[in-house]
């Protein structure tokens, strides 16, 4: 990584701590004034920007949550670094244990409004009320974590992230491809699978339930088939890289936003297997699939981060100008 690298890295980590709104114009500011810091410091020191000077001097500016902390309001009952992840964690928490709750309270019969309301009464006093004790829970662990990072700050440096890094290196990418022929073989005659683990001495059953409709067959199979041929060249790419750029990046997301498309096709269709209990099956993954991989990439797109001052921003500096 060069200096460029780490402060792009510390922007972002910087700019997710913020609400989305103000992400990119905090950015744009921010990139501005660590670039220009990090020469002048470069200059006085008659030494070229490198990465660990920039990390070095990152690390004095400030951790990314107290950074981010200078840019919104904060909460005052734990450190203002940590109030917005200490309000998720609450509501996600208080969420899971009212829910438990009532699924528990629902077990019993609702013959009349008046069983409705003792089921509320009855989950009011024994699922809401006691589940106060997590919001408790969390203020003595985030405030235990606050003690511990301003009593030992040295334990906890920040250290910079390359965005382009491939998880697992080039030996993850390969076998990437090798799961992703076997799946093309598996696409193109999933009753190789009894061939190859069966020998060929399968019932004639497991051979109907691994049987491609015709519509499926000429429909949705070629393109599944091309869907997954295109990530061969895409992860090719990666291996020759070394790393994620930019572009192959948009377009990973392109084609997994294709493939969801494609796959939820395919489980809204007509079936795909001769079986009626292996076409429903395979119909209720390729929908947990999808589901899935729309979470990650909505995560993804939600992180991202594009410094630049936002539309409210450049007209508030027009009319002051």
């Amino acid at each position: 990584m060069n200096a460029n690298n780490v402060i792009e890295s510390y922007i972002t980590d910087v700019a997710l701590r913020l609400p989305r709104r103000q992400r990119n114009d905090v950015a744009f500011e921010l990139r501005a004034l660590l670039h220009e810091e990090l020469q002048a410091r470069a200059a006085d020191a008659g030494l070229a920007a490198d990465a660990d000077m920039a990390t070095a001097f990152l690390r004095e500016f400030g951790r990314p949550e107290e950074v981010a902390a200078r840019y919104r309001p904060a909460l005052t009952i734990i450190d203002p670094a940590d109030g917005q992840r200490f309000v998720r964690a609450t509501v996600m928490g208080l969420v899971i244990l009212w829910a438990l709750g009532l699924v528990d309270a629902l077990h019993q019969p609702l013959g009349s409004v008046s069983d409705v309301l003792q089921m509320l009464g009855h989950w009011w006093v024994g699922s809401v009320l006691p589940s106060l004790w997590w919001p408790g829970v969390l203020v003595i662990a985030f405030g235990l974590a606050q003690w511990s990072r301003r009593r030992w700050p040295q334990r906890a440096p920040w250290k910079p992230r390359d965005s382009g890094r491939v998880a697992g290196g080039r030996t993850s990418m390969v076998l990437a491809m090798v799961g992703i022929v076997c799946g093309l073989f598996v696409l193109i005659e999933p009753r190789w699978l009894l061939d190859v683990t069966l020998h060929g001495h399968a019932a004639a059953a497991a051979y109907d339930a691994l049987t491609y409709t015709d519509t499926f067959r000429h429909r949705q199979a070629p393109w599944l088939l091309l869907a997954l041929l295109l990530n061969l060249p895409l992860f090719a790419a990666v291996i020759i890289q070394g790393h994620w750029t930019p572009r192959l990046r948009q377009l990973e997301l392109a084609l997994g936003v294709l493939t969801c498309a494609l796959m939820l096709w395919t489980a809204l269709d007509g079936p795909v297997f001769i079986g009626e209990a292996s076409s429903s099956t395979v119909k209720f993954v390729l929908v947990l699939l999808v589901v899935m991989s729309l979470g990650i990439y909505g995560k993804k797109l939600y992180r991202r981060v594009r410094p630049g001052p936002s539309p409210q921003a450049a007209t508030w500096r027009g009319k002051s100008a």
